[in-house]
């Protein structure tokens, strides 16, 4: 494998493959955690709001949705272009 101070451009074809296998089994294994951290912030902080100003899961349920929104944003971010 090639060391990490080489260029993408010194890379033989089979070493670029590799890379690139490896960095998007990476990215596939690494996307589900952003969009399941940011929905388990959410409604952590919306089921606390809720603790604190006695209401029933309203923020639960809007802090829930918006992180979710924010996990699929940052998904979409990641993803390369083509």
């Amino acid at each position: 494998m090639a060391e990490p101070s080489q260029k993408q451009e010194d890379l033989t074809p089979s070493e670029k493959k590799a890379q690139t296998f490896a960095n998007n089994t990476a990215l596939a294994l690494e996307l589900p955690f952003t969009i399941v951290g940011a929905l388990a912030v959410g409604v952590a902080l919306g089921y606390l709001g809720d603790r604190w100003l006695h209401t029933r899961p309203v923020l639960t349920i809007l802090l829930g949705a918006l992180g979710f929104v924010a996990g699929l944003r940052e998904v979409i971010r990641r993803l390369p272009a083509s």
